[in-house]
């Protein structure tokens, strides 16, 4: 990655890290204190610096929060080997209270919605909306042979190519064709900076939960959004996703990737802006 652009992340935005029940978490956060905050979760291959453009833009109407992840950034990893989803949204809850925080909107990305979805039923405070960008809905559903397969093949990855390589390997297959140099790149920092350990709790709990079981516990509204050229977690699973959710709406991304909020901000700014004006008006 160009020093100019991580030079631009660290300077703007610094990691900032606050005690919690459950141990320290680092973050990211932009904006003027307000109640309209927006709470970001990142997926398996990334950290809280991957939200640059949201943490750019956004703050000028809203407070923005990106997290690290238990075992992401500066965060204290779990002391389960073998997480499930609500493992993570304990933290989550309590990473909030120590903010003295009540989000308005959480935004959960790939994995991060996983997260965002059980917050949601585990008696996690939600504002206004909840909104899931590009899903995983995890494997809890699939087969046992299916589940197994799936999380030996993401863990041998990591153990054979460790987080540089898995970034060099992996990150072009987040993006589409037509993403840009810079979308790219801030990708590829932010997988680069896995730990091997947490990456291995997160696919734990990728291979054991199951985000439409969770929605339908959930009455709220709901924007489940994916990029077109997604290849990762498609739309057809992310429309299932949003079908799933008594009060869910469903939006396409055109043109983008799996990491739709990198490679076109402007595009996954204004959907989100879109969607809280619409439940707002």
């Amino acid at each position: 990655m160009t020093l100019k652009l991580i030079e631009k992340v660290e300077r703007r935005f610094p990691v900032r890290r606050v005690e919690t029940r459950t141990g320290i978490i680092s973050y990211r956060e932009s904006g003027t204190s307000n109640d309209r905050v927006i709470v970001l979760l990142h997926g398996i291959g990334s950290a809280s610096g991957s939200w640059l453009g949201q943490l750019d833009k956004l703050s000028s109407d809203y407070h923005v929060i990106a997290w690290d992840a238990p075992g992401y950034g500066a965060s204290t990893a779990l002391l389960n080997d073998r997480p499930n989803a609500t493992d993570y949204a304990e933290v989550l809850i309590n990473f909030l209270l120590s903010l003295e925080i009540k989000p308005y909107v959480i935004i959960g990305h790939s994995l991060g919605a996983l997260m965002a979805g059980a917050y949601a039923v585990n008696n996690g405070a939600i504002g206004l909306a909840l909104i899931l960008a590009n899903p995983a809905n995890g494997y809890g559903a699939a087969d046992k042979s299916e589940r197994d397969l799936k999380l030996s093949t993401r863990l041998a990855n990591m153990k054979t190519l460790g987080p540089q390589g898995l970034a060099e390997a992996r990150s072009s297959a987040l993006l589409s064709a037509d993403a840009s140099d810079e979308a790219l790149e801030l990708v590829r920092w932010n997988m680069s900076m896995l730990s091997v350990g947490s990456h291995s709790q997160a696919a734990h709990m990728l291979a054991s939960g199951n985000l439409m079981d969770d929605a339908a516990r959930y009455s709220g509204p709901v924007l489940v959004m994916c990029g077109a050229a997604d290849t990762v977690t498609p739309e057809e699973g992310s429309k299932k996703i949003a079908a799933a959710y008594s009060n869910g709406h469903y939006q396409t991304l055109p043109g983008v990737g799996h990491a739709s909020y990198v490679e076109d901000p402007t595009l996954f700014n204004s959907t989100v802006i879109s969607f809280v004006e619409r439940l707002n008006a």
